[in-house]
């Protein structure tokens, strides 16, 4: 026997890690995926018999070897899905739903928007989902070619409000015109420094172009020349700042609203007469109408009675102050119900104040009167008196004293107590140095007196008052004030003398003092308390009713412009 067969066998060697197999072909050497060899196997290179495919080779053994399943016919390469296109993406190592993404993104401004577009291309798929889906856009473009690569993403937007803060021009206008097939509403401001190039050409395209929009408003209209709009969608109509137009056509069958605000300028020279004839045969749904010019007369509104209005429910005539009491005659053959009624500006008497309350008793709310130097306290006090719906009274500078002192021009007035500067209009009327104002109504909820320095005392009972405007009331004496007001929440004393906001104070933030119970105190044997003591039997109250009595006003007194 050898030496050799006495020696050990050798341990067989260990396991081999298992790893990822190979992605080549063990035959040709090129990749697996999606190749199909035709090579014979090395088993039929040595002469061994290779297995049949078929179902009927030896066995009956229809499963394939794994090295095989790499060796089907595959379909076509698919490209993998982008992790966000409704699915997911990526943010801070974890998946995130793209729907949620797009629901945060919705939650931004504009600028928010663009700027989540510019980190990467899925930001960039989202923040094009949220403009496909936007209904209302809300912009303050520096220049146009924001809103030239913008707009045309929006394919559902309803609804565009710009502040312009740069020029409006005709490459901006195109861009709206051709942009937005669903446009519903088009609000375009001006910033101090832009200016608005538009003119009547361009805006007639725009209107005529745009079939679902209903809702126009522009600012800034004074290079238009000429105003020629045709619609049969536009609804409501507000332009302003225009100036001298050479013609005014409006046909706009379905319009239910118009606001047309001209310059104070003394250049201003648009034929208002004409205007207001058309308007009964060219918008003859017109409701509400608004008008702010120097050049309204009593012959526009005479022509205003012409066009046959009856649906009229609001109506603002404001800054005519060649409008008189004839002016308040046409209105009211012309109008059957109106709910609004403002004349602020115009020369009317008490006189048309009596017209308009016996016209409109069971339907006027609203009655703005401000700037109206004829006007006296016994008219706002008979329109108080005689309209029992009253809701709204304004009648700021309308009672004024020391008219030719006042340097500056008057202040056009608003209800909530803001105040800003208008050309002082001409005076018709020198008012009385001193006049009380008396003003009972049980459904006034306004009440605007600004600037009313001849009133040097005033007494207010209105239960359901809840704004009272006293700015610049410099004549107004604190012991002759008397506020019975339980609901007022806003008072505006801008202007007014030290002791007369003290005496305001004291009347609205002390209102229920008096309304506390007040019971006797009696101090027990040992004196060390005292409880009150009920020496008459009282009558037992509401729960609702025990705590109005004790509840605090709530009232605002405001000091600033």
């Amino acid at each position: 026997m050898s030496s050799s067969s006495s020696l050990p066998a050798k341990p067989p060697p260990p396991p081999r890690p298992k790893t990822r197999g190979s992605y080549n072909c063990g035959r040709c050497g090129q990749p697996k995926k999606g190749h199909v060899c035709n090579l014979p196997s090395p088993a039929a290179a040595d002469g061994a018999a290779p297995p049949s495919p078929s179902p009927s080779s030896s066995g009956g053994d229809t499963r394939l070897r794994r090295a095989l399943s790499f060796d089907e016919p595959s379909s076509p390469e698919k490209k993998p899905r982008p992790d966000h296109d409704g699915r997911t993406m990526e943010l801070g190592g974890r998946a995130v739903p793209v729907d949620l993404v797009v629901e945060v993104l919705r939650r931004l401004g504009p600028r928010g928007v663009l700027d989540a577009a510019a980190v990467s291309r899925a930001w960039r798929d989202c923040a094009d989902r949220v403009w496909r889906v936007a209904e209302e856009l809300r912009l303050r473009p520096a220049a146009a070619g924001l809103l030239g690569a913008l707009l045309p993403r929006c394919a559902a937007l309803s609804r565009l409000v710009l502040h312009m803060e740069s020029d409006v021009d005709a490459t901006m206008l195109s861009c709206l015109a051709f942009s937005c097939p669903s446009l519903e509403t088009l609000e375009i401001t001006m910033a101090d420094k832009a200016i608005n190039n538009m003119t009547g050409e361009e805006l007639s395209r725009l209107v005529s172009e745009k079939h679902s929009l209903s809702i126009l408003k522009i600012g800034g209209c004074s290079n238009l020349g000429f105003l020629n709009l045709s619609s049969s969608s536009l609804n409501v109509l507000w332009l302003s700042d225009l100036c001298s137009l050479s013609e005014s056509v409006i046909s706009c069958p379905n319009m239910s609203e118009l606001s047309l605000c001209f310059t104070q300028q003394s250049t201003e020279c648009t034929d208002l007469v004409s205007l207001m004839d058309g308007l009964g045969r060219s918008c003859p749904n017109l409701r509400n109408l608004h008008i702010s010019s120097i050049q309204l007369s009593n012959e526009a509104v005479s022509a205003l009675e012409g066009a046959n209005l009856r649906g009229l429910c609001m109506l603002s005539l404001i800054l005519g102050s060649k409008m008189t009491d004839a002016a308040v005659a046409s209105i009211v053959r012309s109008c059957a119900s109106l709910a609004l009624l403002d004349l602020s500006g115009s020369s009317i008497s008490d006189s048309g104040v009596g017209m308009i309350c016996k016209a409109f008793p069971h339907t006027l709310s609203r009655l703005l009167l401000a700037l109206c130097p004829n006007i006296t306290t016994c008219g706002i006090q008979a329109a108080t008196a005689q309209l029992p719906l009253l809701q709204l009274m304004d009648c700021g500078m309308s009672l004024r004293s020391n008219l030719q002192n006042e340097k500056q021009g008057a202040y056009f007035g608003e209800i909530n107590g803001r105040i800003r500067l208008c050309p002082k209009l001409p005076t018709l009327k020198k008012q009385p140095m001193r006049q009380k104002l008396i003003i009972k109504h049980d459904n006034l909820k306004k009440l605007s007196l600004w600037g009313c320095s001849a009133i040097d005392a005033l007494y207010v009972k209105c239960p359901e008052l809840i704004d009272l405007n006293l700015n610049t009331c410099t004549n107004l004496h604190p012991e002759r004030l008397l506020l019975q007001c339980p609901n007022l929440k806003n008072v505006h004393a801008f202007g007014c003398q030290d002791m007369l906001i003290g005496a305001i104070k004291n009347q609205v933030l002390n209102e229920f003092a008096a309304a506390e119970p007040h019971l006797p105190c009696k101090r027990l044997a040992d004196g060390s308390k005292r409880v009150q003591l009920s020496q008459f039997p009282q009558e037992q109250l509401p729960e609702d009713k025990i705590w109005i009595g004790f509840k605090r006003s709530e009232c605002i007194v405001h000091l600033d412009s």
